[in-house]
């Protein structure tokens, strides 16, 4: 079986304290830190923005997340307040202030932004109408600190992780559904819903949930919404890679990898729906206290009481399961024992120098490696070099050399672009690059004229699963096409 390299690519060292949380939208990165900033970076190459770091909060921040299309960050602290952020500008649009002034630990997103849900250290609970920036209802769990949440995918439904160890579920109108008392023993640290709807057998709505806690486990739960019986919560696995208290846990945009980071400074990356170690990677020099999947692209961004951020790329391959990887050299292919940076997947344009120095490696150009390294080449400067600047910039001086890295760059240039279309850009059934994507019952975005037409003149099961489609409504899946739309600008 396939499964998955993990190379660092980047470390990020903005902040000046403890990294507490890291988001990633389609095109942006934020962290946020006990420092009382938040950073925002460019998922493309990493750079920090301009308008970066945001400051508005008076102490450390817990918690950060992004709104559906990216176009806004809301971020909580122990000031009691949770501030809606501009990632046009940077400006404060909101500032919403917790019921009883507790400090705010946890916040988070309904898949389609219309409600975020906060959660306080005197167990209290905010559900806020995100279009008019007000609260809807509040609730509270008595002798505990809310310290994580997360949206159901339909958005119909909430979960809530507290200090004393329980799970919590809940409706829009704060209606408690079901409790799963001690899910940790000595305290929940995070949970997050995968983003799939599944379809039990018995033909009920099923959605996985991973949870994880002082306990030192990730677990994942199988979450069944029954037409009578009311909620279902079922333990399908529990997952002991780690050795220490769990403080983060985060699903894959395709809900098929699951990552954790841990007191015992390791991140940790499972296959999700078997519960297999795949890898574990320790780069960190403490605490590892956050963790994210990037939604467009193979990359893991975590977090820790290090201060720093690193950025992971994940790639297919061939490897063992359970594969330690001490250091950033040890991305290596059991099958070839080549480094693999996975520039593949991307764009020349898009490269970052160690995908430049993958490449020349690949085309048997070693001998120009140092000197492309010590310039600090990457995807866009690669493209733009001359048989001239070889000579008079990069001072190398073998003609044939000059003509041999020549040669390759242009048949890079040559290569068809639709070998570089991402495959989750691709409707699955046209197979072409969507302009209108949308979320269907079953989890997978289609183009909507597509499913449309599917739905219409075939029958209203899915194209993907074959099973029945509990309901043709089609939600807008904006933070895809936005991807699309920057993925075919750059074309």
């Amino acid at each position: 079986m396939n499964t998955n390299m993990v190379s660092l690519i980047c470390t990020l060292q903005s902040h000046r304290d403890d990294v507490n949380c890291c988001a990633f939208s389609g095109a942006l990165l934020a962290t946020c830190s006990a420092d009382k900033s938040i950073c925002v970076y460019s998922s493309r190459d990493f750079s920090e923005l301009p308008f970066s770091p945001l400051s508005g909060h008076g102490y450390g921040v817990h918690c950060c997340c992004f709104s559906a299309c990216g176009q806004y960050l809301a971020s909580c602290s122990t000031d009691a307040t949770t501030v809606v952020w501009s990632m046009d500008t940077g400006e404060i649009e909101a500032v919403l202030e917790h019921p009883g002034r507790s400090p705010v630990r946890v916040c988070a997103f309904s898949p389609d932004s219309s409600f975020l849900v906060s959660g306080g250290s005197d167990g209290t609970i905010a559900l806020w109408d995100f279009t008019s920036r007000t609260l809807r209802r509040t609730g509270a769990v008595t002798d505990t600190s809310i310290v994580a949440c997360s949206f159901t995918p339909c958005g119909q439904l909430f979960i809530t992780g507290s200090t004393y160890g329980d799970l919590r579920l809940w409706d829009l109108n704060m209606n408690h559904l079901h409790v799963e008392k001690n899910a940790h023993d000595l305290g929940v640290s995070c949970c997050q819903f995968a983003p799939q709807i599944m379809k039990g057998t018995d033909g009920c709505f099923q959605f996985r949930l991973a949870s994880c806690g002082q306990d030192s486990l990730v677990k994942i739960w199988i979450v069944s919404l029954l037409s009578a019986a009311g909620i279902k919560m079922q333990l399908a696995h529990t997952l002991t890679g780690q050795s220490a208290p769990v403080l983060s846990c985060a699903y894959s945009a395709d809900g098929q990898m699951l990552v954790s980071g841990s007191v015992d400074k390791t991140v940790t990356v499972y296959q999700a729906n078997e519960g297999v170690l795949l890898y574990t990677l320790n780069q960190h020099d403490r605490y590892v206290t956050a963790c994210a999947f990037s939604p467009t692209a193979p990359l893991i961004a975590t977090g820790s009481m290090d201060k720093t951020v690193n950025i992971w790329r994940v790639e297919d391959g061939s490897g063992a399961r359970g594969k330690s990887l001490p250091d950033e050299a040890a991305s290596v292919s059991s099958s070839g024992g080549r480094k693999s940076s996975g520039h593949s997947r991307l764009m020349v344009s898009e490269w970052s120098e160690e995908d430049v120095l993958a490449w020349l490696r690949e085309e048997g150009l070693e001998a120009v490696i140092d000197v492309f390294k010590s310039n600090n080449i990457d995807g866009e400067e690669l493209l733009i070099l001359t048989k001239e600047t070889l000579s008079s910039e990069l001072h190398i001086e073998s003609l044939g050399m000059r003509s041999k890295v020549m040669k390759k760059i242009e048949e890079l240039k040559m290569a068809p672009v639709s070998n570089g279309t991402p495959d989750e850009y691709l409707c699955p059934i046209t197979r072409e690059v969507m302009k209108d994507p949308v979320i269907a019952a079953d989890g997978y975005s289609y183009e909507r004229e597509a499913i449309e037409s599917w739905i219409n003149t075939k029958s209203r099961t899915s194209p993907m699963t074959n099973l029945p489609l509990q309901t043709t409504l089609l939600t807008p899946n904006r933070t895809l096409k936005m991807a699309i739309l920057r993925w075919t600008t750059c074309q």
